[in-house]
């Protein structure tokens, strides 16, 4: 019985943050990157991930949900997205060759266009690789938004948009990070189908 009682706690605290980010009208910013990341898209660009450990997972996950599909219902065309955390060649490499300080920063320098959009995911808001990635964004002309937690650490003055979880428990963080990942790639997604920039299809 004690160890359901924890696990029930679990559930409660995360329903709790969830509750307290709609209260505090923190939503609001999802649809504005929405907009910005459908236009980006309609312009021929792309939306980049970056994330470390839990949220390089999230970050993956996202961008798979916009190059394959996201809702079953909708069998439509890829949309333009990768996630920065690529190969273990490349990630390895990287951190041997000149330090994973600099591993994001220097796949955006590769990868980036003026246009695209990154989407930082960070908890801390501190991540010295992540921040970094949004500074060379920054220069590039690249539109810079941010998932964050905590009080939002130094990536909070280097986004355009932001959404900030609060809390201070990593798992809740990640959790409404997800979920607010999830509102927002539906939200592109639907935006791009109603504009008739992507196209439904007939495969399985």
């Amino acid at each position: 019985m004690l160890e359901k009682n924890k696990i029930e706690k679990l559930f409660f605290d995360s329903i709790e943050v969830k509750e307290s980010i709609i209260k505090k009208d923190l939503l609001y910013s999802i649809a504005e990157m929405g907009e910005v990341v459908s236009q980006s898209i309609m312009s021929g660009n792309k939306i980049m991930f970056c994330g470390n450990g839990g949220s390089a997972a999230d970050a993956q996950h996202l961008a798979a949900e916009m190059l394959v599909r996201l809702r079953p219902k909708n069998n439509r065309e890829a949309i333009a997205a990768i996630a920065l955390a690529q190969d273990t060649s490349t990630i390895t490499a990287c951190g041997n060759d000149f330090g994973y300080d600099f591993l994001f920063e220097r796949t955006i320098k590769a990868l980036g266009r003026e246009g695209d959009v990154l989407i930082a995911i960070t908890t801390s808001g501190n991540s010295k690789n992540i921040l970094l990635a949004m500074e060379a964004a920054k220069s590039m002309g690249i539109k810079v938004f941010a998932f964050l937690g905590c009080n939002g650490g130094k990536a909070l003055g280097l986004a355009e948009k932001t959404f900030l979880v609060p809390s201070d428990d990593t798992g809740r963080i990640q959790e409404s990070h997800i979920t607010a990942g999830h509102a927002l790639m539906e939200y592109i997604e639907d935006k791009l189908l109603e504009e008739q920039f992507i196209h439904l299809s007939n495969q399985n």
